[in-house]
């Protein structure tokens, strides 16, 4: 009974982001290309890191990397991400002042062929990856952080979220940063119907200038 006590307090101790001496960027980036929290690690090609200044006052939280990201190793860089640069774009907000990550820095997966479909990350999956977000979280210190998606709003908040009842509302997380939770860019293309796929558009954007004017009303 002690030994199982001792090994819960030290599991404890490691997941502890004060206690890690990652205090970079590069630090963490290192960190993470060699990480086997969860077994998602052994198909992917790379963990994928998070991407952007050390001072962005706003941060991206998405779900996983996809099938492009996997391969070339950074963030929204595929069709969600170009998504994402046009919406930020219309809300006025430079990508290049935003940190954008994900929950889970691995590629989930099913192999179709040669194609790699996507798969949703689970509860287990998004709870050992926190880790990394915590990680990147002390080091950049966003004003405000946008959830993009539910998986990335279940990492922020610890619980399963339902988007239609959060989207668009001031959030506050744990330790006081502004929250938004809205959907992930890529649920966009999966919309069919053009009226509908411009309305859902319109309202993500809607979302992302939200988030722009809570940081107007905080201090860098």
């Amino acid at each position: 009974m002690a030994k199982a006590a001792k090994k819960s307090a030290k599991v404890a101790s490691e997941d502890e982001v004060g206690e890690s001496p990652i205090r970079s960027l590069s630090q963490l980036a290192k960190a993470e290309a060699a990480c086997t929290r969860c077994p998602l690690y052994k198909h992917a090609t790379q963990a994928v890191p998070g991407e952007g200044r050390t001072d962005a006052r706003l941060m991206m939280v998405g779900e996983q990397p996809g099938d492009r990201e996997d391969l070339v190793g950074k963030p929204f860089i595929g069709p969600a991400g170009a998504v994402l640069d046009r919406a930020l774009a219309d809300a006025e907000i430079d990508r290049k002042t935003v940190f954008v990550t994900n929950a889970v820095k691995h590629f989930k997966f099913e192999q179709r062929g040669k194609r790699r479909l996507h798969k949703q990350p689970n509860a287990y999956e998004i709870e050992r990856c926190k880790w990394w977000l915590h990680h990147e979280r002390t080091i950049i210190r966003p004003a405000a952080i946008v959830a993009l998606g539910a998986s990335a709003a279940r990492s922020l908040f610890g619980r399963p979220v339902t988007i239609g009842k959060m989207r668009g509302e001031k959030q506050a997380l744990a330790d006081g940063t502004l929250a938004l939770v809205t959907i992930h860019p890529s649920y966009l293309l999966r919309i069919q119907e053009d009226d509908d796929k411009a309305r859902e558009y319109r309202q993500f954007v809607a979302d992302l200038r939200l988030a722009a004017r809570w940081l107007v009303g905080r201090s860098a």
